[in-house]
């Protein structure tokens, strides 16, 4: 058995997890914020038999679709606050995607 957890972009977060239990999988979410960007992000848990590990990787691979985005570039001095009578200036950066984990689970069990 193995446990998978997959970061996902909140934006695909409701989608694939829609998807993964239509396939009888039990997913449980969490609502998380990564460090690069700060926004939000949905991570996935999935418990999952060794053999349909490849099955949830394709519904990922599917519903978890990379997109560039455009954001703002504010600047932070180190160890300061932000400077806010500066002009703003705007970067693309690619999101969404997702950045997964397959772990070996020794034990199971539901009580």
């Amino acid at each position: 058995m193995k446990i998978i957890y997959a970061i996902v972009s909140s934006d695909d977060g409701n989608r694939v997890t829609d998807v993964l239990t239509e396939h009888q999988f039990s997913v449980t979410r969490l609502a998380t914020t990564g460090g690069f960007l700060k926004k939000g992000n949905t991570t996935l848990m999935i418990g999952v038999e060794d053999s349909r590990v490849e099955e949830v990787m394709g519904i990922l691979r599917e519903n978890c679709a990379k997109r560039t985005q455009i954001d703002v570039a504010a600047p932070y001095p180190i160890g300061g606050a932000p400077i806010w009578n500066y002009n703003y200036s705007t970067i693309q950066v690619e999101a969404g995607g997702a950045t997964v984990f397959v772990l070996d689970v020794s034990d199971f069990k539901k009580l």
